[in-house]
């Protein structure tokens, strides 16, 4: 069991409603198997799968990683509302690397099919629901986050509705994940992540895993995926998992 990988929206609830020393200090310390599993029980009372998700991708390389997100979060039942968000230099490189059609019916050419599920959101509209603390958002994940749009979530700036959107689940101590895709890096994008991971982001950087041996992009890209979702409670079933 470990808690610190709870999305940190429930660090506070956890650690005020767990008495750890006394947990600790009861003979059920000597026997690790009790421990787990009482944790386990506050665990399940406070901890539940983010339901409401919001997922931007932006103009780093790397869409295909974010069709990969998508699709996972399409499938997966325990997650009711998507709001996806593309800023207008995402549009050209999905079209490039995902060999798509014009802008038109995006997300249906990402998914190859249409979603009641995913909602499109305007970059422009900074009026859009995820706009507001009082929308609840469960978690956001951008995928991938160029560094132009690390720097001004890092640095409050939030004229177009991805930052603003990064900067309500900052605020609002939710869960925010940043797949940065650079390389390599200057000391600006260093600092740059160190202030956005002192804000209370997750920097997640898009660098895939190598020792399930991938015979393919698309493999490699499912992973990485399934990775991020398992960090903010969305464990996929058919993740590689390393067994030693």
């Amino acid at each position: 069991m470990h808690l610190r990988r709870c999305p940190p929206q429930f660090q506070f609830t956890l650690t005020s409603h767990l008495c750890l020393d006394s947990l600790s200090s009861s003979p059920y310390a000597q026997n690790s198997a009790c421990v787990e599993r009482a944790l386990a029980r506050h665990l399940s009372e406070f901890v539940t799968p983010p339901q409401n998700l919001t997922v931007a991708t932006t103009g780093a390389s790397g869409a295909l990683f974010a069709r990969h997100l998508l699709q996972a979060v399409e499938r997966d039942s325990r997650v009711q509302t998507v709001n996806f968000i593309a800023s207008d230099s995402a549009l050209r490189v999905i079209a490039e690397e995902l060999g798509l059609r014009g802008r038109s019916n995006l997300l249906g050419q990402i998914l190859g099919h249409t979603s009641r599920k995913i909602r499109q959101q305007s970059n422009a509209d900074i009026g859009a629901n995820v706009a507001s603390g009082s929308y609840p958002a469960d978690a956001m994940i951008v995928i991938p986050c160029s560094v132009g749009t690390l720097a001004r979530i890092a640095n409050g700036s939030a004229s177009h509705l991805i930052e603003r959107a990064a900067d309500v689940c900052l605020k609002e101590k939710r869960p925010l994940v940043l797949c940065v895709r650079e390389t390599p890096l200057n000391k600006i994008h260093i600092r740059n992540m160190y202030r956005a991971a002192d804000a209370g982001a997750t920097i997640f950087p898009l660098i895939p895993a190598y020792y399930f041996r991938p015979a393919t992009l698309d493999q490699m890209a499912h992973e990485f995926a399934c990775r991020v979702l398992a960090h903010v409670g969305l464990p996929q079933p058919d993740a590689y998992r390393w067994k030693g």
